[in-house]
């Protein structure tokens, strides 16, 4: 009699069985990392991580602090501040010397008034694809406590961007330019209007004090604490320097600002935003536009630090450019960012305004 089963299939080998499990183990981990780094991408460049909301209370906060007790170090914060601040006190007993009239006088390229005179130039060499444009602030202030440090969306924190304008306009500012972007990055020594804001040291960095001088300095020799209390109204964790006591800095076709992603090297012909002291109270700004043909072709570093140097600074420092190089003045941008006439979005400006209209 014959059998009406049907005949058993052949087992799958085991080790194809567990060349599968392998494959699906694999996939799995290979996606989790993947989920993970696009989480730390999305934390680290993108999701905005405030650790101040409110910049001008918490700046005035400090300071009424420091006139009841200068000496003292003030522990107020908002939102989980990170850092101690220790507020730098003015001494406004010196008489005022007067640049100019009372009231502003202001052209399309100039502002003179009693506390501050900006002179802006535009500059263009070359021709076809070596053309190159820039423009030059002349600025010189009675009280160098006047150039501000503005913060994004009046708050401080990671990854939180806002347009030189419109950080500007909101300061009632005259004139401002991008920053160092500190926003990019956890690390550096960040303070603003002689309040320390963070404390992280970790590359050269540029300092100007309440009278006007500037320092190209080291972060790892000092402490915030330290430099407020010599008086540093703001400093800058960007760079490379430039200019150090009135000689172009070697080497700094060479130097990487950064080792994080993103923001390696700065080398190559770019878009630059530069700041420089020619003497206390004398200070110069530069807007170099790049990266479009025809129009305008950017400057290397070494440029850069000629041009200061040949602008008489005895200090320069290069700030955050590219796309960021932002030139704005009297309500209206001076530069051509991208060769597209619109800004892109930066942590932090520095400004210039009249005292009544400062925040």
């Amino acid at each position: 009699m014959l059998s009406t089963d049907e005949p058993a299939a052949p087992q799958a080998p085991r080790r194809s069985r567990r060349w599968l499990r392998w494959l699906a183990i694999g996939v799995s981990s290979v996606l989790v990392i993947a989920a993970g780094i696009a989480y730390w991408a999305l934390d680290r460049f993108v999701l905005d991580d405030v650790q101040i909301s409110d910049v001008a209370a918490f700046e005035a906060q400090a300071r009424e602090a420091a006139s009841s007790n200068s000496s003292s170090t003030v522990a107020t914060s908002l939102v989980s501040a990170p850092a101690p601040i220790n507020p730098v006190v003015v001494d406004t007993s010196a008489p005022e010397v007067s640049l100019g009239p009372v009231e502003p006088e202001i052209t399309k390229s100039s502002y003179r008034s009693a506390a501050m005179s900006i002179e802006i130039e535009q500059v263009v060499n070359g021709s076809g694809a070596d053309q190159l444009v820039y423009f030059v602030a002349d600025v010189r202030l009675t009280d160098p406590t006047t150039l501000r440090g503005g913060f994004a969306n009046n708050e401080f924190g990671e990854n939180i961007i806002e347009n030189t304008s419109d950080i500007a306009k909101r300061n009632g500012a005259v004139f401002a330019i991008n920053g160092d972007y500190y926003g990019f990055r956890n690390t550096g020594i960040v303070i603003r209007n002689g309040v320390l804001f963070r404390d992280e040291p970790a590359r050269t960095g540029m300092a100007l004090y309440t009278d006007g001088r500037a320092e190209i300095y080291d972060e790892t020799t000092t402490s915030g604490d330290e430099l407020i209390a010599a008086g540093v109204w703001n400093t800058f964790s960007f760079g490379p320097p430039l200019v150090d006591d009135g000689v172009a800095v070697p080497g700094i076709d060479q130097i990487e600002i950064d080792t994080n992603f993103g923001n390696h090297s700065i080398q190559g012909s770019h878009p630059r935003t530069g700041l420089g002291v020619i003497e206390p109270g004398h200070f110069v700004f530069v807007a170099v536009d790049g990266r479009s043909p025809g129009y305008s072709r950017g400057m290397t570093l070494p440029e850069l630090a000629d041009l200061f140097v040949s602008l008489g600074a005895t200090e320069a420092y290069n700030l955050d450019g590219g796309g960021s190089t932002t030139m704005w003045f009297n309500d209206r941008l001076i530069n051509n960012p991208r060769g597209k006439g619109q800004e892109r979005g930066t942590s932090d400006a520095l400004y210039l305004a009249e005292a009544a209209t400062t925040e």
